[in-house]
Formats: structure tokens, C-alpha cells, sequence
């Protein structure tokens, strides 16, 4: 549940008057809050986290060249947004500048929205236009009650949708297309079916 636009522009200091466990935004000058997602959410954003960790930053053998946080507030321009997970490309930011900086300005070279009912339009129709304005590389929409991934690639002058795939499928997407992906494991195991291990 969004708190909507305001009479004056929203501040950081609204953000901070937010009720404990709380997550807010600030998009086009609105300020937005919903509550921590729920559990499908938050397995989702923390198994693909681990897995893209794993194999483009921890792996000596993989493909590399990459970090990743989970949630991190990025201050764009007058935008604050928190990503469910986003990634930056070691060439293009080594390392974060300052380790006790508790938010970033660089945007990231790509990064996930992890849908859920509270947040489904503003991360579709305000953040998508807001990360290609601030020139990200690509962005993952991945929807845990539909069990879904759609990955979108920068076009010339908005998003272009190059793959959607749908439940417990292996597929190499974009950017991290050097490796394999399991989508089963980012699932919270139906009633009755058993948990997928890969």
C-alpha cells in the first residue's frame, strides 16, 4: 500500500518517520511505503541473490566481474528507491566508495524487483522509467505467486522485453547468461510438493 503524492515534494526525513519495519521510497517527489514483503517475497530476493553471488562473484572458476546487495537505498538524482537486489559491474564500480556509507548514488548495472500486491504498480510504472532514466543495463521482474521471470534489456529509448519464463525451468538470462539459473529454487514449495534442490 502506497502513501500516494503529497502537497510538497516528500524529503528524506519523511522516510525516516516511517513506523519500524517499514520500507519507503521516494519516486517523483511521492513518497511511498508498504510493509517487509511477505515470506514468497523475501525467498525469492535472498536464494537469487546467493545464487548470482555465487557464481559471478565468489566462484574462481565462473565468469566473475561482478557484486551484489540485497536491498540497498540508492539515492537517485531526487529519487531514494530500494531494489530487491541489484548488481554492479566490478569495471564500472570496484567496490563501494566509502563502507560506512549507508546508501549508494552510482546506479547499478542491473537489478531485480521482486513483486508483490503492495508494491506490483509502483515497481512496473514508476521504477522501470526511473532505472532507465539513471541508464541501468537491465532489470529482472520476477512475480513469486505466478512463479515467473521477466528480464528486460535497455532499447534505445525504453524497455525492451527479451525473455519471460515461467515455472520450475533452468535458463540462462540475461546478463548473467554464462551461467544456469533454476527458477524452481527461488519457489516457496506448494502444498504438497516437495522443495526443489538443485
Amino acid at each position: 500500500m502506497g502513501w500516494g503524492k503529497r502537497r510538497k515534494p516528500a524529503t528524506y526525513e519523511d522516510l525516516e518517520q516511517l513506523p519500524v519495519g517499514w520500507v519507503g521510497e521516494i519516486v517523483d517527489d511521492a513518497l511511498y511505503a508498504a510493509p517487509r514483503p511477505a515470506y514468497g517475497h523475501l525467498r525469492a530476493a535472498v536464494r537469487l541473490t546467493s545464487l548470482l553471488t555465487h557464481a559471478f562473484e565468489f566462484s574462481r572458476e565462473g565468469p566473475g566481474s561482478w557484486w551484489f546487495l540485497a536491498e540497498p537505498e540508492l539515492h537517485l538524482a531526487r529519487d531514494v528507491v530500494v531494489p530487491d537486489v541489484a548488481g554492479w559491474r566490478h569495471e564500472r564500480l570496484p567496490e563501494p566508495p566509502d563502507p560506512e556509507l549507508p546508501w549508494f548514488s552510482t546506479a547499478p548495472d542491473w537489478l531485480c524487483e521482486v513483486l508483490s500486491p503492495s508494491t506490483r504498480s509502483l515497481d512496473r510504472l514508476r521504477k522501470l522509467p526511473l532505472y532507465f532514466r539513471e541508464g541501468v543495463g537491465n532489470v529482472w521482474l520476477i512475480d513469486p505467486v505466478q512463479q515467473s521471470l521477466e528480464v528486460y534489456r535497455r532499447g534505445a529509448t525504453s524497455w525492451v522485453r527479451s525473455q519471460l519464463f515461467t515455472g520450475n525451468v533452468t535458463v540462462n538470462a540475461e546478463p548473467f547468461e554464462a551461467t544456469s539459473l533454476h527458477l524452481g529454487m527461488l519457489w516457496t514449495p506448494r502444498p504438497g510438493s516437495p522443495p526443489v534442490h538443485r
